[in-house]
Order: structure tokens, then sequence, then C-alpha cells
């Protein structure tokens, strides 16, 4: 099969084969008549595209017939290059006609077209610059009076480099020398570059003419942009890039707003710029090449911005916007509205989720507190975690019973209190981790617990053993759907062994999903989630990507351990939204053989509270300086707050207990820093 590459290796590139159909002894970069059509004007030329690697042909009256040697071919043949086979009917066409002998294998050696390629070979790619000359002069007052009106200022003009011409000469194509001279009627102002000048004459007929090599990448206004920024506008001439820029605005221009923009440098600016927008003329050409240009770049995400403009002569482009009396305000109020209209769903969504000052959401009941600190609320998960064998189970039927028990009706809870379940809202149990018969025993010990001789409507208990992992999650999903219905609402949902929904607890992905599942569901139906995590905790951290999301989405996580005497579990609170976990009390609770259930057996001493406080934040601060030596106290301050995910203050609370217990003391030759103490 042809390959295009091979005709270009053969053709110089492409010039042999525009050569060989384009009659006339032209010459590269020099303009003539284009033989696709009845041209009036010579306007056309074959240049070097030093970007790709190719010849070209560019029209600069009919862009629609620019394109590479292939592209010409097919339009003079009458086949569409876009066409896989089309293209390869191309690619035969010019190996026929051109005699390259690839289609069979054995190029022939000594042609015409052989000849064509060595011939075009010895010719030089680079495009013939006209010699040129102008002379500057100072801007007149009308002449900054003209710029003004679009809110262009003598700085914005030498910041792109902008003169006003007094004359310019030049030659034609043809070589014939011409000049022009600029007058109060006709001024004439030139946009300035090393190799080159663009003069623009707003009131003659002749509005632009050029002098020097624009090579094939002119784009005005791209060193003038910043290394980063929020919105680039591409717009269509010289005089709407100041114009934006005088308004606080970015932007770029191509030579006009039918040249094809380069893929490759929408790509490089996609990295600077969060949004690149074409803003072209309201007229006819205007609006078709803005579109064509955000099909081509779609996959860069440009966009398009319309003007609420008429498109006549006087009222068609963003330098007249701004004429008509428009602000920069006003600008950024029409690209709001074009956010909006881009990101309607979004938003319509965000909307709701939008807090209302003036009308607050109803404060969230506390179901679960110690003393007068609320541990579990509605809408936010609760975590309870330990090793195996310390009563978690028990005491979370201690937290149900307390739900499903009459108003009038005292309950042992172990220590915690249990908001009363008056409109006897659904109370959901599922178990992931022990058999049907075994959660049954349990489920009888907590209507015993809770003195009800008969099982509650309300109450729900589900063992899920028997599903796999992907079920269960769906299961609870749905069955939560139903009852919230069914009941009324939902007062609290247990998932003992939250461990058994996800694959592997240390499965980041799977964990976070799971977790921002429940803690959604926590919202919608607007209670409190139980999680039971069966894992031993290190220290105020839980193990894993699983106890590690939990902490950081859960209000409240106690961990239950055996205390010194192990008959004896105690309850130790790992995190607390509000406050601090290190000053709630610690619960005890153990078996009571006379009473066939656990007990609430008090409170352990201050005493021993201060110890836990003294030890756990000795741990941490042997992981902190274990890193480094010293830490400044605003380090310390948010490490802490990181590890233990706990509030500023609470972090600064804990440093104040670490500098009196002599856990950290202050560097001796700095005191701006601090280093751990003799522990």
């Amino acid at each position: 099969m042809l390959r295009k590459e091979e005709i270009l290796d053969r053709t110089n590139n492409g010039l042999a084969v525009f050569k060989h159909y384009i009659p006339g002894n032209w010459r590269t970069g020099r303009n003539f008549f284009n033989p696709l059509y009845e041209d009036n004007k010579a306007s056309c030329n074959i240049y070097f595209d030093r970007h790709n690697g190719i010849y070209k042909m560019k029209d600069f009256g009919n862009d629609s017939y620019s394109g590479d040697c292939f592209f010409f071919v097919g339009i003079l043949r009458g086949i569409d290059c876009n066409n896989p086979s089309g293209f390869i009917e191309i690619l035969e066409t010019i190996d026929r006609d051109l005699c390259l002998g690839l289609a069979t294998g054995n190029p022939i050696p000594a042609t015409r077209s052989q000849q064509i390629v060595v011939e075009a070979k010895t010719e030089q790619p680079e495009k013939e610059t006209k010699p040129y000359q102008f002379r500057e002069q100072r801007f007149t007052a009308a002449e900054l009076e003209y710029w003004q009106q679009y809110g262009i200022t003598p700085t914005t003009l030498e910041q792109y480099r902008v003169v006003s011409l007094r004359d310019f000469s030049s030659e034609t194509a043809e070589g014939t020398p011409f000049s022009y001279t600029s007058s109060a009627t006709e001024p004439m102002f030139g946009y300035k570059s090393k190799r080159y000048i663009k003069l623009y004459r707003p009131f003659s007929k002749t509005r632009f003419l050029y002098g020097g090599c624009f090579g094939d990448s002119y784009c005005f206004g791209l060193e003038q942009l910043p290394s980063k920024g929020d919105t680039l506008f591409i717009t269509g001439g010289e005089k709407d890039v100041m114009a934006l820029a005088a308004h606080g605005f970015h932007a770029i221009c191509f030579n006009s707003e039918t040249v094809t923009i380069p893929p490759t440098l929408v790509y490089k600016l996609t990295f600077r710029f969060k949004h690149i927008i074409l803003l072209y003329d309201t007229d006819k050409t205007g609006k078709e090449s803005a579109t064509k240009h955000e099909k081509l770049l779609a996959e860069f995400g440009v966009k398009r911005l319309l003007l609420p403009l008429a498109g006549t002569k006087e009222e068609k482009d963003i330098s007249d916007y701004f004429r008509l009396g428009n602000s920069r305000a006003d600008l950024q109020k029409l690209f709001i509205d074009f956010l909006d209209n881009l990101y309607s769903d979004t938003l319509i969504m965000l909307k709701s989720c939008e807090i209302d000052f003036n009308n607050p959401p109803a404060k969230a009941q506390v179901i679960i507190s110690a003393g007068d600190v609320p541990l579990g609320t509605q809408g936010n998960l609760f975590g309870i975690t330990g090793g195996e064998g310390t009563g978690k189970s028990n005491y979370v039927a201690a937290i149900v019973a307390g739900c499903i028990c009459s108003p009038d009706v005292d309950v042992d809870t172990l220590g915690i209190e249990v908001a009363t379940n008056n409109k006897q809202k659904a109370v959901l149990l599922y178990d992931t981790e022990q058999s049907e018969v075994q959660l049954f025993k349990n489920a009888t010990k907590l209507l015993t617990r809770a003195k009800q001789p008969d099982k509650p409507e309300e109450f729900k208990a589900f063992c899920l053993t028997g599903m796999s992992r992907k079920e269960r999650l769906n299961a609870i999903v749905q069955s939560m759907d139903k009852f919230y219905y069914q009941y009324g609402g939902i007062q609290l949902v247990v998932i003992d062994g939250i461990a058994d929904l996800v694959k592997s607890a240390n499965d980041e992905v799977e964990s976070v999903a799971v977790i921002d599942e429940l803690y959604r569901l926590a919202g919608i139906y607007n209670t409190c989630i139980l999680c039971v995590l069966h894992f031993v905790p290190n220290g105020l951290k839980l193990r894993g990507h699983l106890g590690s999301e939990l902490q950081r989405k859960a209000a409240t996580i106690l961990s239950i351990e055996k205390d010194d005497e192990p008959a004896v579990s105690v309850v130790k609170a790992l995190k607390v939204r509000d406050g601090s976990p290190l000053d709630v009390p610690l619960m005890l609770f153990a078996w009571d053989k006379a009473a066939g259930m656990h007990t609430y057996k008090g409170e352990k001493p201050r005493e021993e509270k201060e110890k836990r406080k003294e030890k756990e934040l000795v741990n941490v601060a042997r992981e902190l300086f274990g890193k480094q030596t010293f830490l400044t106290y605003i380090d310390l301050c948010e490490q802490l707050q990181q590890i233990l995910d706990v509030k500023e203050r609470t972090a600064k609370s804990y440093i104040r207990f670490m500098r009196e217990k002599d856990i950290i003391v202050k560097d001796p030759s700095n005191q701006s820093y601090y280093m751990i103490g003799l522990i």
C-alpha cells in the first residue's frame, strides 16, 4: 500500500507535485493566480511549512483553497481528501502522473518527473522578502483619540510595539514599487516586529499591508501573555487584542479569522490557561470561522463566546463592544453567563447543596452522647473499633437497646446516653460477621436489655454473611430506602463489620467509595450510621485505608479495649468532632453474671485519663520528631491537626500539655524551634 511519506520523500516534501500540476513559471514565496478557480488577483503562493516539514499552498484570497499537495490534487481531481479510500486514490494518482513507480515497487529512474524532483531540490525553500522602508512619527492627538475610543492607551500601544508611521514603501509581487503616506484623514499605524511590519490603515481602502517575512506562525500578543492565567481570548485582529488587554483580559490573534489556528500552539496554551475562548466578529465570516475552529480545537476544550452585537460594519467586534460604552464588568458578566450555560447541569445540582443563610437547616438531633459531648448525630457516621473479644458487639447492642426501649423505662446503655425514639422510626442492624444463630442470640439479649418482651415493629436485624460483599452494600442501600418511607424516617443504622463490605480494607479506592456512600446515605436519610470496624487501633489512629477514611469522615470514633483487669473493657474516644478525644471520660463495662449481660462499671479516675493523654501524646511526639529533629510552633500545630484529625484549638491545647509534661521542649540555641524532651 502506498504511503504519503514515500510520496513526500521522492517529491522534495511535495514541491515536485505542485510543480507538476500547476502550470507557469511560478516561484516559491511569490504570489500567482490560483489555478483552481478564476482568480483575478495574484494572492496565492507555495511556501515551506517549517513546523510540519512540507510544502503547502496558501490562498490569501480564499483560505478554503489552502492546503498541502494531497489536498491540492484532491481538489483538482474532485476526490475527497478526508475520505480514507479517497486519500489512497490521491496517492495512486500522484504516483501514476509523476511516474514515481512506487505502487509497483520498481521506481523508474529517468523520467521528467524525476528531473523535476532534482530541479526542485536545488530551489531555496525560503520565502523571498520584499524590500520595504518606513519612517515613524509621534502619535498625533487625533490618532491617540482614535485608539482611546476602544480604551487603548499610549501605554498599551507601547507594550504591543504599535507605532504611528509617516510613510511606507515597498514593491508588489511583480516587483513594481509603491509607497503610502500618512495624513490626517488616512492615518497609518504599524505593528512592528524584528522581521516584519504589518500596516494598519483604518480609514483607507487598502487597510492592511505587509513588509518583511512573517513566516508561517504569525500570532499577535503571544509575547505579552503571562506565564499563567485564567482566561485567554483568541480574537479577530490586533486592535481587538489591545482593547481586551486595556480592559484587563489576556488575548491573542492570528493574521485573520479564516487562518487555521495551529493545534500545537493551542495545546501548549492549555497548560497556561484554564479557559481558551474564541471571541470572533459577529458578522457571517466571524461566526462561521468561530464555529469551524471550535470543532477543530474541541479536543483542547476551546469554546466560543458570541458578543451581543448586530454584526454590521460599525458593530461587530470586541473593539466595537468597548467603543459602544460597555465596560470590563459587562464582558465579565457575559463570560459568567457563558459559564452558567457551560456548567448548567452541575450548577443546578449544586444549587440544592448551597447553604441558605436566611433559611438555616434544622439543627441535627443528637442520638448518642456522653455527658455533654455529642457522639452520634443525624447526618453523620459514628465509628466503633477494637480488637477481638473486647465487647464491641455488646456495646453496640446496648446503643440499639436505648433506641427501641420505651420512654419511661430505665435501660443500662453502658455509660452513654441514647435519645428516645418517640416517633418509632426504623432502627436497622446489619451484621456481616456472625452466623444467623449468633445474631438471633445477641438480638434476644438486646431485647431483654431494652425490657421489651416482644420485638418492636420498627427494629430490624439482618444477617448478611450469606451474601457476597458487593451484594451486601446494595442490600443495605435499597432496604434503607424502603424502611425510610415505611417508618417515616430512620433513627439509627448499625453495620457490624463494615470491612466485610469491601474486598480489602487496604484498598484505597474501595474504601473511599464505601465510606463516601455511607456518608451520603446518612445525609439523605438524616440518620446516624454506626460503623463497627474490627481493627485494633494504633494509638489515636485507625489502621488501613478503610480505617483512615472512616476516621476522616466520622464525627466520632470510639475504641473498646481490655482494661488492666482483663474482665473489664474500657471505652476510649479516638476522635470527637466537637472537642478533644483525650478529654472524654474513660468508660468501663464488664459482664455481670447475675444480670446475664454486660453492665456499666463507671468511669476511670481522672488520674487515669491524664496518664492516657500523656501516653498517647508521647507516642505522637516520637512519631513527629522521628522524621525531623526540630519543628516550629506552626509546623507542629499543623502536623498534630493532620495526624490526629483535630481542630487547631485542640492541637494548640495538646502542645500546651506536652510542654507542661516536658514531652517537648524549646531548642536552647533557637527559641523559635521545638525538639523532643527527655522521654
